[in-house]
């Protein structure tokens, strides 16, 4: 059953990617995320609006949803309906399920396919795919962030080198095309933050709780 097998990981990862856990989270303290701050439903804006303790489980709790996708999802797929496969095989499984818990995030059909940036997520698939790759974008991360407080500019920057973290670790022009997409995902998904970043009106990441009644135009 190798169709069946890819349309269960698929419709799987999905659903657990489409989780919306800021929403929830926020929802669960009386507030609307996606009418704050940055209106993005993402663990950044959680950040700000919520604080750091609801922005840490909302980070989390987001690449988790990514790892399960790609170690639990599609191994179970694996195992139980392609018993006898390759490695081939069950590495597009972890493929399809990663990038699908992705799509499920961005684009959420419980909040009328709007949702997050996908940062988050895609981590915790980079974690199961490629966690060396994994380790080197993210110490770009830490450091462009570290120089601007920029979390935009930060996960940009991250998101352009994946790629080429990916060849550099693993060798696998699947893998590096795979991250390839999911880069330029992310970084589509920051169109706005790039243009705020172009015209100098974006805002870096405060440590300090915000108020929920405070506009914020960063995500």
């Amino acid at each position: 059953m190798p169709i069946a097998s890819y349309i269960v990981t698929v419709l799987m990862g999905y659903l657990l990617g489409s989780i919306p856990t800021g929403f929830l989270v926020a929802k669960a303290r009386g507030v609307d995320i996606r009418k704050l701050g940055s209106g993005n439903i993402g663990a950044t804006n959680v950040f700000r609006i919520l604080g750091t303790p609801a922005g840490i489980f909302v980070l989390f709790a987001d690449a988790l949803k990514g790892w399960i996708a790609v170690a639990v999802v599609a191994s179970w797929t694996a195992h139980w309906l392609l018993p006898s496969s390759g490695t081939l095989a069950r590495e597009w499984l972890a493929i399809c399920g990663g990038l699908a818990a992705v799509l499920g995030h961005n684009f959420t059909c419980w909040l009328h396919f709007k949702g997050g940036k996908g940062i988050a997520t895609s981590a915790g698939v980079l974690l199961a795919l490629v966690p060396w790759a994994l380790v080197i974008i993210l110490s770009i991360w830490i450091l462009v962030f570290a120089f601007t407080r920029y979390v935009s500019l930060a996960s940009i920057c991250a998101s352009a080198a994946l790629p080429f973290a990916t060849w550099f670790t693993t060798g696998s022009p699947t893998l590096t095309g795979i991250t390839g997409a999911m880069g330029a995902l992310a970084i589509y998904k920051h169109k706005a933050n790039i243009q705020r970043l172009l015209n100098g009106t974006e805002s870096r990441l405060s440590p300090k709780k915000r108020s929920t009644t405070e506009p914020n135009q960063t995500s």
